[in-house]
């Protein structure tokens, strides 16, 4: 049912009435988010811009018992922020403030709607780094990242956003602010706390700031690109670089269908007659860089890697770079819809797993493009289909299905960075298994027992 007019009243005296939204036209913009195929009107659209506000609106929807669905910028793969029917959505993009960066502590603290480019450029002009790297980087949120323990081109050797969250300020559902963790290195006094938000998708808390560890900049790095005539050359090289001891900053792979794409969509002179590439980055002291990527060049020519190209100053690789980090919105000009999905398995069995996805594909009569993070075995097949044909989505998610049932028989994961959101909850159950759910199941009810933070998401 439509939310109250006593409830809207409410909102507008807590945020201000110009920070409220409820006509048709201004709701239909926040009724999707960067999933295909996943829609909902919400009840209002509610602008936060401090930790009281959020406070006051979790208070007043927790007695209402009224469903509150926390949104970013809204660039999300799984449904994360889609809302809930006639709920409130409660926007953080305007809690857009780097609040310290603190250089003796190797620590920056931030609210939830600074994008990740901005804590990138904030680090790096105290000479500092922040590694994860989004491909929603440009326009993504802290707040969504942190939410969905979101990872990147970066993720093999220097992790994911998880790794990098020291201590976040959280408003729980009923309105009460808790923090955790500090700007310690060593911290074991009770429970991780924060762990426990980090990657929750807003099921348990909304997330105010965000206390973040930095880096030291790395001096020196090199890029590379490397072609094969198979998909398994490629894999083989990425097992015996790691065999070889070299950690690269960069590992990432497209196949064919995909390198066409990008090359239409970027022209970077990429070359079209292989059916993997393989773009590999290392990044250290100059002299480790030489070294490694001089062992890199010669492991990809030892599997029979077909040319090499080694990168020769920072503008081509940052070119090279932008390539990879297209290669969605390059794939996603071919059809009306493109669903991007992020099975996961042990790199070992990567190969395998993107011939059983073209497989699939051939199965189910469906267009596919396959990218992603060779190096840590995050596969990203992205089918490229038209909502509006019924019969060829039931086969997408048919596919799907069985990509995931897959991914779990290998070892794997259904979601290595996307998260569950609405798009897999369906698969979520076989995943964990009966008493990890339950464990899920309760950790929730105890920290929202009503069920008003971003319900229906994760699991019912």
């Amino acid at each position: 049912m439509p939310l109250p007019s006593s409830t809207l009243a409410q909102l507008r005296t807590l945020v201000g009435a110009d920070q409220v939204l409820t006509s048709k036209e201004d709701l239909i913009p926040y009724s999707f988010d960067g999933t295909a195929a996943m829609s909902q009107m919400p009840g209002c659209v509610v602008f936060v811009t401090t930790t009281e506000q959020i406070a006051g609106v979790l208070r007043l929807a927790n007695a209402n018992k009224t469903p509150v669905v926390t949104r970013g910028s809204g660039t999300g793969l799984s449904g994360g922020s889609i809302p809930s029917a006639d709920c409130i959505v409660m926007c953080t993009a305007r809690m857009n403030r780097i609040l310290e960066v603190d250089r003796a502590n190797l620590t920056m603290l931030v609210e939830p709607g600074v994008t990740t480019l901005a804590i990138a450029d904030a680090a790096t002009a105290v000479g500092l780094f922040y590694p994860p790297d989004p491909g929603s980087m440009k326009i993504s949120t802290i707040g969504g990242n942190v939410a969905e323990n979101s990872g990147g081109l970066r993720g093999l050797k220097y992790g994911i956003t998880r790794n990098y969250v020291m201590g976040l300020e959280v408003v729980l559902p009923d309105g009460e602010v808790l923090w955790t963790g500090n700007k310690c290195v060593k911290d074991v006094a009770g429970f991780s706390l924060k762990d426990l938000f980090v990657g929750s998708e807003g099921t348990l808390g909304v997330m105010t700031k965000v206390l973040l560890k930095l880096i030291p900049k790395p001096a020196a790095k090199k890029t590379m690109v490397a072609t094969f005539s198979a998909m398994d050359a490629a894999a083989q090289t990425v097992s015996d670089i790691i065999a070889a001891q070299i950690i690269p900053c960069t590992l990432e792979f497209l196949d064919r269908t995909t390198i066409h794409c990008v090359e239409d969509f970027a022209k970077v002179g990429l070359p079209l007659d292989c059916e993997a590439l393989l773009l590999m980055e290392t990044d250290g002291h100059p002299a480790a860089v030489q070294d490694e990527a001089a062992k890199m060049v010669e492991l990809a020519k030892k599997n029979g890697a077909m040319e090499v190209r080694v990168a020769k100053d920072e503008a081509e690789a940052t070119k090279l770079a932008a390539a990879r980090r297209s290669a969605f919105s390059a794939l996603a000009r071919l059809a009306p819809t493109t669903i991007l999905e992020d099975a996961t398995v042990p790199r070992s069995e990567l190969a395998k797993m993107v011939r059983f996805v073209e497989v699939v594909a051939k199965k189910y009569n469906l267009r596919v493009g396959t990218f992603g993070h060779m190096g840590d075995g995050n596969l990203h097949p992205t089918f490229l289909t038209d909502e509006r044909n019924h019969a060829e989505m039931h086969r997408v998610h048919e596919a799907f299905k069985e990509i995931f049932d897959e991914a779990i028989r290998l070892g794997g994961t259904i979601t290595g960075e996307h998260g569950i959101g609405l798009a897999k909850k369906d698969f979520l159950p076989k995943f964990l298994g009966p008493a990890s759910l339950r464990v899920h199941r309760e950790l929730r009810k105890v920290l929202d027992p009503h069920g008003i933070l971003n319900p229906g998401k994760m699991f019912d």
